[in-house]
């Protein structure tokens, strides 16, 4: 293959079989996309054209075969040379994260062992991967002008060799963790790196950008192969052979994300563990593997709950609220609370104060425009029954309570997308708190509900939904791309079993 001898990094190109408004346009007319420029987060100022397309193949130009071929097949062409280049850049990138971060000696000795496994994990795998499925990928357009097929190659290498995915993806949670940690407290480590990633082959960005790029490009091949299932004739051998390739690279992301996330539930559940002081209150195991968090915060109790003589008193609650308890506590420090209550979920009943002004116990707060809700909480086997008033300091926090609450009801069930707005992620985004979405560039996200510079919403691919700031996407207003985007998400929800 007539590759580039140095190509794009990955991080800078954007597939055009990704693009949400030129599914059947030409796909030499490639969008730039001009993410919002206040933005300081792992962002592109511009997505590079990766790559010649297969048409602009000087060897294909000169074989005349262009004037031969059906437009259909012309684009299925495109769409499997894509997968093909797009890898080119994907295992140059590697190469970067591999010879300049991991190996680099300057930085391991900023850090312990553990530390250096946490964030760079079996990332050299990953690569010896990618070497060998591109090498496949490479033999396969070599033999001829107009390739046959590579699902069979796809569908090989997602089936038998790239579980790897799934380990470095399961250890997303420490990584991130680790990374922050290091930068926080450790400033050999953070002016090392600095240094690092300053050389002009990281093209300016940060390491980060770099680590999540296994997540990225796992996530992305399925939409990459849908393309290729749509630009081939149906019921041919080419067409199964998409389908079935497009199933086991669903599979793996799949995997890929219940790894992910049930080794960020558990660990996060280890540590609430340890931080409870249940004191009078009888304890119970909080750690299980069907219990995680879902919205954990602290929230003013309302001087209606006060007595008298306490109406100043700077008073407040945290709540962990669990997919099947609710726990009350009190912070005693930041890393330890006093448990005061807890009911089952189907023992709590909420009720939200509407259009009403609520004046706080803090009196620096004075009253709040942010309205109040009321948690009764009713134990069966003591049969009795308390009600507190709480206030969110927030609009959004408010929101974001009044969501998570009412969530219980409706787990598991995918919003209607009809006339929803629809939106492009153009700067990935890694969630702080349990209730909020992690995206990647070029996702789409159905927008459910926004509320000031925060959206809620579902993630199109696989129906995860949460809150993300609204400054890391753009909306798609082409009519023809939203329906577009839709079928697809069908499709894809279908092969993920979603």
């Amino acid at each position: 293959m007539h590759s580039p001898a140095t190509p794009c990094l990955y991080q800078e190109i954007r597939e055009r079989g990704l693009h949400s408004t030129n599914q059947d346009e030409l796909l030499e007319d490639f969008v730039v996309v001009e993410p919002p420029a206040q933005d300081q987060g792992i962002v592109m100022k511009s997505y590079k054209q990766a790559h010649l397309t297969w048409s602009q193949l000087p060897q294909v130009k000169e074989s005349g075969i262009l004037s031969t071929i059906t437009p259909q097949e012309r684009k299925r062409q495109e769409a499997i040379f894509e997968i093909i280049t797009s890898e080119h850049s994907y295992l140059h990138s590697l190469g970067i994260l591999v010879r300049h971060f991991k190996n680099s000696v300057e930085l391991r000795k900023t850090m312990t062992t553990t530390e250096h496994h946490h964030l760079f994990s079996n990332i050299s795998v990953i690569h010896t991967v990618s070497q060998r499925f591109f090498q496949d990928l490479e033999k396969r357009h070599n033999e001829q002008l107009v390739i046959r097929d590579i699902s069979d190659i796809v569908q090989n290498h997602a089936a038998h060799h790239f579980d790897p995915y799934i380990v470095y993806c399961s250890n997303e949670t420490f990584q991130q963790r680790t990374l922050q940690k290091l930068l926080n407290n450790n400033s050999a480590f953070k002016e090392t790196l600095k240094e690092i990633e300053t050389s002009s082959e990281c093209g300016g960005l940060p390491m980060l950008s770099f680590l999540i790029l296994p997540m990225q490009r796992v996530t992305r091949l399925p939409l990459l192969l849908d393309t290729i299932c749509q630009k081939t004739q149906a019921q041919t051998a080419e067409y199964f052979a998409a389908v079935w390739a497009l199933k086991a690279m669903s599979k793996l992301v799949t995997e890929c994300n219940d790894g992910a996330r049930r080794m960020e539930r558990t660990e996060q559940m280890y540590t609430i563990q340890k931080q409870m002081d249940f004191g009078k209150i009888k304890p119970f195991p909080l750690v299980s593997a069907s219990r995680w968090v879902k919205k954990r915060g602290e929230l003013a109790i309302s001087s209606e709950e006060l007595s008298i003589w306490r109406a100043f008193a700077n008073r407040s609650y945290y709540l962990f609220l669990f997919n099947d308890v609710l726990i009350v506590t009190k912070k005693k420090s930041e890393e330890s609370f006093v448990v005061l209550d807890y009911a089952t979920l189907n023992n709590v009943q909420v009720e939200f104060a509407e259009d009403a002004e609520v004046r706080t116990s803090s009196p620096s707060k004075s009253s709040s425009h942010y309205l109040s809700f009321k948690l009764r909480m009713s134990k069966n086997s003591e049969g009795k029954s308390e009600q507190i008033s709480l206030v969110a300091d927030s609009r959004v926090d408010r929101a974001r309570w009044i969501i998570a609450l009412n969530e219980q009801k409706q787990d598991g069930v995918f919003a209607s997308t009809d006339g929803l707005p629809q939106y492009e992620v153009t700067k990935t985004y890694m969630p702080k708190e349990p209730d909020e979405l992690g995206l990647r560039q070029a996702e789409l996200v159905i927008v459910l509900q926004k509320e000031e510079e925060w959206c809620y919403g579902e993630r199109m691919r696989d129906g995860e939904k949460g809150w993300f700031p609204a400054n890391c996407t753009t909306e798609i207003t082409n009519p023809t791309a939203m329906e577009n985007n839709v079928q697809q998400m069908k499709r894809l929800r279908k092969e993920t079993n979603v």
